[in-house]
């Protein structure tokens, strides 16, 4: 076998790619390589999804088809270590009940007494707003059994601090999370990663001018050169630039415009290495993304308001897609050009991201995972790391629809109680909910796509507990609303819907302006169809509920859900055996 070094890593890549497939193997994963892209010289990214659970999917990157399969695997196993594939969903009430719903060293808490320390309290909640039950994971729903708290080591002291799960998976999602060969390693691109994010919000919110890197610095790393040459030759103009603020932070940032919709793109990468954070950066540029799809980046905007609003940031977050300013580009930048690197080996690297956090009063905390034999880590860096502010904790909770679930839990079991349809109304009004806002999402579940579960919104939902609660004038609004949104669908699930929500219509306009039904009745089931008709007839006459989002099976049976329940169990497996409870 070949063995391929490359800097940053301390073992050879294809010794790391047949460890990681072997475990995954043993673990109950099968692994499928579903593309490859290779638009531009040493410029390779690959998608990996378990065969039965498409769900868990992850990307890789690298320079060489092997660096991107071993950075894909890589970023499988510290999504699996960290529960990242399951940090959107309930995972149900038997899950709930087991000894441990995370980790078997997790602490639950009823009070708020030895969760978190002081300072975190000030962080995460400077109001004095945030009672227990904001901090109720959505994994278990289980309020009864208190908060789900996980051990973090704060780094300045080695001390063992208990974070709430439900404020890293709202806060911090997936950054800060790494695997790696060793401990070091996987740390230190954690850290790198934290920094990345740090700075990248810092230029883009600031519009901080960056020096370009000379062509001559450049031209060390001959395999960006290749890349970059690339793209310019097809037409993508290319500008490397200088973004560690003076020298300060290992950041590093690349632009691309597409002159075809003046749109623009800015990668950003990290690492103690000039020359990893160069290629990390350039690599990013076309992580999942052939050549023909540069064409969703927004032009540079002078609104420098606009492009430093948080949903901006947010935006770059999840898919690099928001706006960034003009100012970026200007001729005088902010900064000086510095020739940086840091030369060392992972576990001085290591010390030296963490010095950095240091030198700004930034705590560190990280939570080690070795259960699934591969090392794996979080790192959480309160007020420097966080993906959302802590207002959403209060605002916009990833649990706050879990009575809301509960609820329509009920009424599938009981879909002619009045009592229950009404409940969910007042809960909805409640919760103030968007009407665009998605039920999945909202109650954690993994829908299948051709379920109609898959397009139901809050204001769908809305136009059914009208009919149910026989508030007509409502229920016209709302099944306006759904054809509305509903109005671009060709898909004929979709068309089948269209059709019952119109019927709807038809027959609340006829009631509400004393019409007589059977003067219209035979030309509405041409137009609509004779079961859509009556379906819609039944719910009018408040003897349906509910149209077909009533799954009489529960709320979980879902394929796609039960199979990351299914996935799910094989890491409890897992960690039981870590543990020695097996």
């Amino acid at each position: 076998m070949n063995h391929t070094y490359i800097p940053g890593k301390d073992e050879a890549l294809e010794v790391s790619i047949a460890t990681m497939q072997q475990k995954l193997v043993d673990l109950g994963f099968d692994i499928e390589e579903a593309s490859w892209l290779n638009p531009v010289p040493y410029v390779w990214s690959v998608h990996i999804r378990d065969r039965n659970c498409p769900a868990c999917f992850t990307n890789g990157k690298g320079a060489s088809k092997e660096a991107a399969l071993a950075s894909a695997l890589g970023e499988y196993f510290e999504r699996l270590a960290c529960n990242y594939f399951f940090a959107d969903f309930y995972l149900g009430q038997e899950i709930a009940k087991q000894p441990f719903v995370h980790y078997p060293n997790e602490k639950w808490f009823k009070t708020k007494e030895g969760l978190m320390n002081p300072s975190l309290w000030q962080h995460y909640d400077p109001e004095n707003e945030i009672e227990l039950t904001h901090l109720t994971d959505i994994q278990s729903s289980n309020p009864e059994r208190g908060v789900c708290a996980l051990p973090f080591v704060r780094q300045s002291d080695q001390q063992t601090t208990y974070i709430p799960m439900n404020i890293v998976a709202n806060l911090y999602v997936s950054n800060g999370m790494s695997a790696g060969n060793n401990p070091m390693e996987a740390r230190t691109q954690a850290l790198s990663e934290c920094f990345e994010r740090y700075i990248k919000n810092r230029i883009i919110a600031e519009s901080i001018s960056l020096p370009e890197i000379p062509q001559e610095v450049i031209a060390r790393y001959p395999k960006v050169v290749a890349a970059v040459n690339e793209l310019e030759q097809q037409g993508f103009p290319i500008t490397c630039f200088d973004a560690s603020l003076g020298g300060e932070y290992p950041v590093i940032c690349v632009t691309l415009f597409n002159p075809m919709n003046g749109g623009c793109f800015a990668s950003f990468g990290a690492h103690p290495k000039f020359e990893i954070a160069l290629e990390r950066t350039v690599t990013e540029l076309l992580q999942g993304r052939s050549l023909k799809d540069l064409d969703i980046f927004p032009s540079p905007s002078f609104d420098n308001d606009e492009v430093a609003e948080h949903t901006n940031l947010e935006t770059h977050f999840i898919d690099s897609s928001g706006l960034v300013s003009w100012d970026l580009f200007k001729e005088t930048a902010h900064f000086p050009f510095h020739d940086w690197n840091f030369e060392g080996n992972t576990e001085q690297e290591y010390q030296y991201l963490l010095g950095k956090f240091e030198s700004l009063s930034a705590e560190v905390y990280i939570a080690d995972y070795a259960h699934l034999g591969t090392y794996a880590c979080r790192v959480l860096v309160p007020g420097y790391s966080e993906i959302y502010p802590v207002y959403e904790l209060t605002w916009v909770n990833n649990n706050r629809g879990q009575q809301l679930r509960t609820l329509i839990e009920q009424w599938q079991q009981e879909p002619a109680n009045p009592s229950i349809s009404e409940q969910i109304s007042q809960v909805i009004d409640a919760l103030d909910l968007d009407d665009f806002q998605p039920l999945d999402q909202l109650l954690g579940l993994a829908v299948d796509a051709q379920s109609p579960w898959s397009t139901l919104r809050v204001g769908e939902l809305r136009c059914l507990l009208a009919l149910a609660n026989g508030d007509l004038e409502t229920a016209f609004d709302y099944a306006q609303w759904t054809t509305d949104f509903n109005a671009g669908a060709i898909s004929s699930q979709q068309q089948k819907r269209l059709r019952f929500y119109h019927a709807i219509m038809a027959l609340i306009t006829i009631d509400l302006s004393g019409l007589d039904r059977d003067q219209y009745a035979n030309k509405l089931i041409r137009m609509f169809s004779d079961h859509d008709y009556k379906l819609a007839l039944a719910h009018i006459e408040n003897n349906a509920q509910g149209y077909d989002i009533l799954e009489p099976q529960g709320i979980l049976n879902f394929t796609k859900h039960k199979s990351l329940l299914e996935a799910y169990e094989k890491l409890q497996k897992a960690k039981r055996k870590y543990q020695g409870w097996q």
